[in-house]
């Protein structure tokens, strides 16, 4: 009977291969969406006892999961991947990326796009506002010039 590792790092080495699969999704989906299909028994070989299942959402911005992926060994060991990865990392510091697994173990990443407090604050103010303010700020720099 084969014994199986009883630790949180039981696919590290499952994402570790997929890797460049998964860095480039994430280029990928800056465009639109992307899916790829895992074959189901690499992970059921991993852990067959898996009480909640494979699937899963991660949301990751920055270094860290930006929704609750305690119960989810698969995902947090996916963020531990990503993390190592010097693209990945530098794609997460650029927007926020979805990971989503469902029963069927296929994966969808999608980009969701960061919006800065300057391109909050000018899409909430009237384009007439923003021409007055950019009207300001080239007087001055002629003043100042």
């Amino acid at each position: 009977m084969p014994s199986y590792p009883v630790n949180h790092s039981l696919y590290v080495l499952l994402w570790n291969k997929y890797k460049p699969v998964l860095v480039k999704l994430m280029r990928d989906a800056a465009e639109s969406p992307q899916e790829y299909q895992f074959i189901p028994h690499e992970f059921r070989d991993l852990n067959p006892k898996e009480r909640g299942g494979h699937s899963f959402t991660l949301e990751a911005y920055k270094r860290r999961a930006q929704n609750n992926i305690k119960m989810s060994v698969v995902a947090q060991d996916l963020l531990e991947i990503l993390l190592k990865s010097n693209t990945a990392y530098e794609l997460m510091e650029e927007a926020m990326y979805e990971f989503k697994m469902d029963k069927q173990f296929k994966l969808t990443v999608t980009r969701h796009a960061i919006e800065t407090a300057e391109e909050a604050s000018e899409e909430a103010q009237p384009e007439s506002e923003v021409k007055e303010v950019e009207e300001i700020k080239e007087e001055e720099t002629k003043e100042n010039a």
